[in-house]
């Protein structure tokens, strides 16, 4: 006699399991345990098998005829079921353990100790977001080219041309690790040629050397004005002598600094510092007369404070980074320098007078990207820079006011 659904659900546990019968081999197992289980009994090359077809309810009694009937035609086409579900499975949990997502996994496992905690956390982001929801559940062996392009150029598509190439290189590796334990056969990911190119990046505006001291008269012009900051002003001066990033001049402290010996030692926490969370160091700048002049002179301004160029408007804020830009402006030289550009006119003036690479380098507080040229340098050359920056500035207080000034080659 067939099953009703409230036969199936007012079934009870007994003493021991049993069965209650649907017809055509289905039946319904109750445990002692009071649990439901679908099973189907049927014959194949001349053996009584059972099929598990599912818990009920979770697998409702129309669920279990239905697979009792994808079972019998399999049968009538001399195909096992339960072999069927066999390879199914196994499919299924060799793709899980192949797939994309996973190996990426593993990988950052191996490698997330040797990198910074800041570089292991962006790498898995950038999956997460972006590779995972399209590739993550697909086997490492069948993804295409095409599909990495598509990930790409939604990339791209946002403008965060970085992030893109980033994220490209991190989904080489991947295929790269599944090729060395032997997940996959090739790198799709050799999609180079089918991105765009990167948007040519603007560099700060700079003026040539021949410029400078046209550009230094107008900014005595511009001090002899009215209403002058005086602490904007020494900003602007700090900045040029010393050709340190903007916002390392902004968020200096006094604390930082160490007139007498003529040093600045800017902390690797400070705001607006370059370079990877962990692997940022302090940087010492040697500071010229000049330098140091600017600043004893802003001492009886600022000195009360904690900040070297504290805000006007309080709060514990400092200048804005538009501050040095406003005075450039205002002096007619707008587009045509930045006070970020000063590191770029400083570093080609120098280089221009024969200052060794290296030490310029190092001066800009630049990593080098020659990793075998890095693996050998150990030194900042600070006294060698202190000499340097001296050098700097005695040049620009000739040039500006007209001297001829014949560099001597370091």
């Amino acid at each position: 006699m067939a099953l009703t659904e409230l036969a199936v659900k007012n079934a009870k546990p007994k003493d021991k399991p049993y069965k209650l019968s649907d017809g055509g081999g289905l039946f319904l197992l109750v445990q002692i345990n009071g649990g439901k289980y679908w099973r189907l009994a049927y014959r194949f090359a001349d053996k009584q098998k059972t099929l598990a077809l599912g818990i009920y309810p979770d697998i409702s009694l129309a669920d279990a005829r239905e697979r009792r009937e994808q079972a019998r035609k399999l049968l009538a086409n001399d195909t096992d079921p339960s072999a069927i579900k066999k390879e199914t499975k196994r499919i299924l949990q060799t793709a899980t353990v192949n797939s994309f997502s996973a190996l990426a996994k593993e990988l950052h496992k191996v490698k997330a100790p040797m990198w910074t905690e800041g570089h292991a956390k962006q790498w898995m982001l950038n999956m997460e977001k972006y590779a995972f929801p399209v590739i993550g559940d697909r086997p490492v062996a069948e993804i295409e080219p095409l599909e990495l392009v598509g990930i790409m150029r939604n990339v791209e598509a946002q403008g965060t041309f970085e992030t893109r190439d980033r994220l490209l290189q991190t989904i080489s590796s991947t295929f790269k690790y599944a090729i060395a334990i032997g997940k996959a056969k090739y790198n799709p990911a050799e999609i180079r040629l089918a991105l765009a190119d990167r948007p040519k990046v603007e560099n700060f505006a700079c003026l040539s050397t021949d410029e400078i001291p046209a550009f230094l008269r107008a900014f005595d012009d511009y001090q002899e004005r009215g209403k002058v900051s005086l602490i904007a002003v020494a900003a602007f001066r700090l900045l040029l002598l010393t050709a340190t990033r903007s916002s390392e001049v902004r968020f200096s402290k006094w604390a930082d600094f160490d007139l007498d010996a003529g040093c600045w030692i800017i902390p690797a926490e400070q705001t607006g510092r370059k370079g990877k969370h962990g692997k940022r160091k302090p940087h010492a700048v040697p500071l010229s007369d000049q330098a140091i002049a600017v600043l004893r002179d802003l001492y009886p301004v600022t000195g009360h404070g904690e900040h070297v160029f504290p805000s006007r408007n309080g709060m514990g804020r400092v200048i804005s980074e538009n501050t040095v830009n406003k005075i450039i402006e205002t002096m007619g030289y707008k587009g045509r320098q930045t006070g970020h550009g000063f590191r770029s006119l400083a570093r080609t003036t120098l280089g221009d007078m024969g200052h060794r690479w290296e030490v310029l380098e190092a001066m800009l507080s630049h990593a080098l990207e020659n990793q075998t040229a890095a693996a050998y340098v150990r030194t900042t050359y600070f006294e060698e820079r202190r000499g340097i920056m001296q050098k700097w500035a005695d040049y620009l207080d000739a040039v500006k006011s007209g001297a001829q000034v014949i560099p001597l080659r370091a």
